[in-house]
């Protein structure tokens, strides 16, 4: 609010505001004495306009927002712009220019301001005057709805001038080309003076060079308006000769029970309405407030306090106030110098004890680590990156990654382990000798050359030894490490990095591709960028113990996908059972169908998917190409052309990819669908370009089944819980002796040996970013077919609640072909009254017949017969089939009653012959047992 300085003496020429004289004037405008410096010196510098030049400026402004509020709001709904975005001012000048230059040319009136503009505008354009007005509205209307978009304004005004200049031209020829000399009116009837200038030079050389010349500039200029391309036009003629006849509905229309690919065009949609912003105590703020921060922020989460890396600290020297305190990395250097008698000399028990010579550890060289990529953004992406329907689309920045920790080449931890590894050889013999390091993230990977003649299992057998010395449980040995001729022990830093995926991303492995498919895996153990194509594997099999990493790696995963590819290159399906961890993806362009959180919906989005897959093969059958990537370039090309009365319109697949976050959950509920979408996937949709990621906790053999494994021959496997699991997992161990949070063995498609990696770590925060920013670009549609809400199943009333007892009731009666209400108690553990109501519904759905005293029911029912029986009870088959198949039992039924004693013959000889033929009391009519217990319940069996 501003303050007045009137209360300073007038004869004081000394005022706050700097200057004699000026004092008054700025204690007169009103502001405050406060302000900052730099927007008093603008206001002294720049002087204010004449009040009435502000009254009509100010006038004018309000008209054009009130014509524009009303031009906005016809059609979509464009209102809520920023008020900073407006044109409304130029806007409104080609509204009131193009109804000045209507009043004479559309409806001819008369007088001296329509006179005016008759002599000046039809002077200048001839003809062309008659077009002029409808070229200012459609001006005004896109500045109104559209002030935004400044290119494509632009576009279109060098559109409309070179119509109006082409259009002059030939106005010119048509009126007969009159000349300066036959007077205006001549001109006036023609193309004025424009078209005088535009087409007499080369009507010189002859008539129809002025015709060609400027109808192609016409149609030049039309294009431009339009903005379509010379290659585009037959699209855009088909295009809109579909659109006015319907046919594109028609054939959506007529589609019927044929699987659905209308995902393909679902991109032709602007972005979505800005949100709402609302003025809070002079600030613009958020309608929907964004939180600072979440949980999964931090890297490296630990369950213990007391220490920072995740162990119990010790306890700290006495040191006096004001001395530094050593680090959690200095205090192991110590202890590990302490195992090995190389602490300082005199702090010993008995320092006189000779202690062994080893080679100084700065002499092992150390494996340069690569340097940080710099920290400039990743490139953009010149091809594909305009969406169907002429939708321009911009991939997140890379800035919305922030770089992770600095790398370090070689630490005093390092040179200790090196010397401890080094006393052990020479403690039991071993001529090895350490000849160099290479330090990752999270491990250090130390070599060890043999000398010749020396067994590769002397060393292999002082593991425990070599934990001992190195004061860690989590030592691994590879023997020997790929490709080199040297034994790699691996030995956790007690200083881990964060790997972040925005350095990954933006490492030169990344850039050397623009594959959309293309994701952040890790480092390596050598401190290299690990970076996997998805298209390669072509699935994966994510495992590992809670807590070890592998949510965190299918989010650098996705946010892979959203930082490198569009809609149109990548659709993905995501299937989380736990129902969290994907919320923060719900919404992107990229998917299908909304994030699949019911086990069974995800059973039917995966026989979706077999579908689709059945679908992309078919093209590709019919076109004589064995890859997705092949036909997408015929298409690209124009090479792929529909059949003549096909009215399909022929667009590029993307590549499908189905995540699904926790398999356990999903093998639980349906076990046999979901393993048999699954290997029929895997096993061909390779070539169709839709691949699989499977995630999983529990990575056992009733999970992780064979089928599954045969198919799927990309591996991540986590720090798990045994080695059971890492054979799982992996085929071999391994996995078992990872230090978790990230760390892990990858095992990509066609490598023999598992390679171990730190896993890329995005935090919440940047999930977010990216996911805003992409949401931001387009709105997703979602499919309706992928998870399809099952019918209701109608369950007649008298089962009520016991549909699966009495399901179980009927597949024991039918496959046994033995009724008994003694054998429902025994088999399903229920008491007397509800085996003797169960007996009764299977009497009313004829399953069985009457009862007939002590004597065990007769099964009407075949075995062969027992799918459509246990399919009518659950109600799947509302149709006729199901009535007409119980009717015929019922008959069955009754004819067996009828016949009588040939029936009963027919069971008792097939109870003779049964060695359980036992004469079971059946109380079903009777109830002689008061107090609801039979023989069997009292034997105790």
């Amino acid at each position: 609010m501003a303050t007045r300085t009137s209360s300073a003496p007038k004869g004081n020429s000394t005022s706050k505001s700097g200057g004699s004289g000026r004092g008054g004037a700025t204690a007169k405008s009103g502001r405050s004495s406060s302000a900052p410096r730099g927007t008093r010196g603008k206001a002294n510098a720049e002087p204010q306009q004449p009040w009435i030049v502000r009254v009509l400026s100010g006038a004018w402004q309000g008209v054009g927002h009130l014509v524009g509020a009303g031009v906005r709001r016809i059609g979509h709904d464009v209102s809520e712009l920023e008020p900073e975005e407006r044109r409304d001012g130029a806007a409104l000048f080609n509204l009131v220019l193009g109804i000045f230059i209507a009043t004479f040319a559309w409806w001819g009136f008369s007088g001296w301001l329509p006179d005016l503009v008759y002599s000046v505008v039809n002077g200048t354009f001839g003809w062309m005057a008659l077009l002029l007005p409808l070229m200012l509205f459609v001006c005004a209307f896109r500045l109104f709805r559209q002030p935004w978009d400044g290119r494509g304004n632009n576009r279109v005004g060098i559109g409309f001038l070179i119509m109006t200049f082409a259009g002059t031209g030939l106005a010119h020829i048509i009126g007969g080309q009159p000349t300066v000399s036959d007077g205006f009116e001549g001109l006036r009837r023609a193309g004025g003076m424009l078209g005088f200038l535009a087409a007499a030079p080369l009507a010189a050389i002859h008539t129809a060079v002025p015709v060609l010349v400027y109808s192609a500039l016409a149609f030049t200029s039309l294009l431009i308006v339009t903005a379509t391309p010379f290659g585009a036009i037959p699209r855009r003629l088909r295009e809109a000769y579909e659109h006015l006849m319907g046919v594109d509905l028609m054939e959506d229309g007529t589609r019927g029970d044929a699987h659905d690919r209308s995902y393909l065009h679902e991109n032709d949609r602007p972005a979505p309405k800005k949100k709402k912003r609302m003025r809070l105590f002079g600030k613009d703020e958020d309608a929907e407030p964004k939180l600072e921060g979440y949980v999964g922020d931090e890297a490296f989460e630990h369950a213990l306090v007391d220490g920072e890396d995740g162990t119990k600290a010790p306890k700290a020297p006495s040191v006096p106030p004001g001395v530094r305190r050593p680090t959690q990395a200095e205090i192991a250097v110590e202890k590990i110098k302490a195992a090995q008698g190389l602490g300082n000399s005199g702090q010993g028990e008995n320092p006189t004890e000779a202690i062994p010579v080893v080679a100084p550890a700065s002499t092992v060289p150390s494996t340069p680590v690569s340097p940080p990529p710099p920290p400039t953004p990743i490139p953009q992406r010149t091809e594909q990156l305009s969406l169907a329907g002429d939708v321009t689309y911009t991939l997140p920045a890379s800035d919305n990654l922030t770089p992770g920790s600095v790398p370090k080449e070689r630490t005093e931890a390092n040179d200790a382990v090196v010397a401890a590894l080094t006393d052990t050889m020479q403690q039991f013999n071993v001529d090895a000798t350490v000849t160099g390091f290479s330090r990752g993230p999270t491990v250090t990977r130390y070599e060890i050359e043999l000398a010749p003649g020396t067994k590769v299992e002397r060393v292999t057998a002082l593991s425990k030894n070599i934990s001992y010395a190195v004061a860690s449980s989590d030592v691994r040995i590879l023997s020997p490490i790929p490709g080199k001729s040297a034994i790699g022990i691996e030995i956790p830093n007690t200083d881990r990095e964060t790997v972040s995926l925005g350095d990954v991303l933006r490492s030169q492995n990344a850039r050397r591709t623009d594959h959309p498919m293309v994701m952040g895996v890790g480092k390596d153990v050598e401190g290299g960028y690990v970076v996997a194509n998805l298209a390669k594997m072509p699935h994966l099999l994510v495992a590992g113990a809670t807590g070890a990493g592998k949510s965190s790696f299918v989010n650098s995963m996705i946010t892979s996908i959203l930082m490198r590819a569009t809609p149109d290159e990548v659709r993905m399906v995501m299937v989380d059972p736990k129902r969290v961890e994907l919320t923060a993806y719900e919404g992107v362009p990229h998917l299908i169908t909304p994030i699949i959180t019911n086990p069974k919906k995800a059973a039917e989005a995966l026989q979706w998917v077999v579908r689709e897959m059945d679908a992309r093969y078919d093209d590709l059958a019919n076109y004589g190409y064995k890859h997705i990537d092949d036909f997408n370039k015929a298409v690209r090309a124009g090479k792929v052309v529909p059949p003549p009365d096909s009215k399909r319109v022929i667009k590029p697949y993307p590549y499908l990819l189905v995540i699904v976050d926790e398999l356990a959950d999903l093998m639980m509920v349906a076990p046999r669908d979901v393993e048999d979408s699954i290997v029929r996937i895997t096993q061909l949709a390779r070539a169709a370009g839709i691949h699989l990621v499977l995630a999983t906790q529990r990575p056992s053999v009733d999970v992780v089944t064979g089928l599954i494994k045969a198919n799927v021959p990309s591996r991540m496997a986590f720090a798990t819980s045994s080695v059971t699991d890492s054979r799982v997992v992996l085929d071999q161990p391994g996995a078992e002796k990872l230090i978790g949070q990230g760390d892990a063995l990858f095992l990509p498609m066609g490598a023999s040996k598992a390679m171990r990696v730190q896993g890329a770590w995005v935090s919440e925060s940047e999930i977010h970013k990216v996911v805003e920013h992409v949401k931001g670009q387009l709105q997703a549609v979602y499919r309706d077919d992928v998870a399809a809400e099952a019918p209701k199943k109608q369950i007649d009333d008298d089962i009520g609640d016991d549909l699966e007892v009495l399901l179980q009731a009927t597949e024991l009666v039918v496959t046994t072909q033995f009724g008994s209400t003694s054998m429902l108690q025994r088999k399903l553990r229920v008491g007397f009254a509800k085996a003797g109501r169960l007996m009764d519904l299977l009497e009313s759905r004829g399953v069985v017949g009457p009862s007939e005293g002590s004597k065990a029911r007769d099964v009407l029912v075949k075995p062969d017969d027992l799918a459509p029986v246990l399919a009518a009870m659950r109600g799947d088959d509302a149709g006729a089939a199901p009535d007409a198949h119980t009717a015929a039992l019922s008959d069955n039924a009754n004819a067996n009653i009828a016949v009588g004693g040939y029936a009963e013959d027919l069971v008792a000889a097939d109870l003779d012959n049964r060695t359980q033929a036992i004469e079971y009391y059946d109380g079903a009519d009777g109830g002689e047992d008061d107090d609801g217990e039979d023989a069997w319940s009292l034997t105790g069996r």
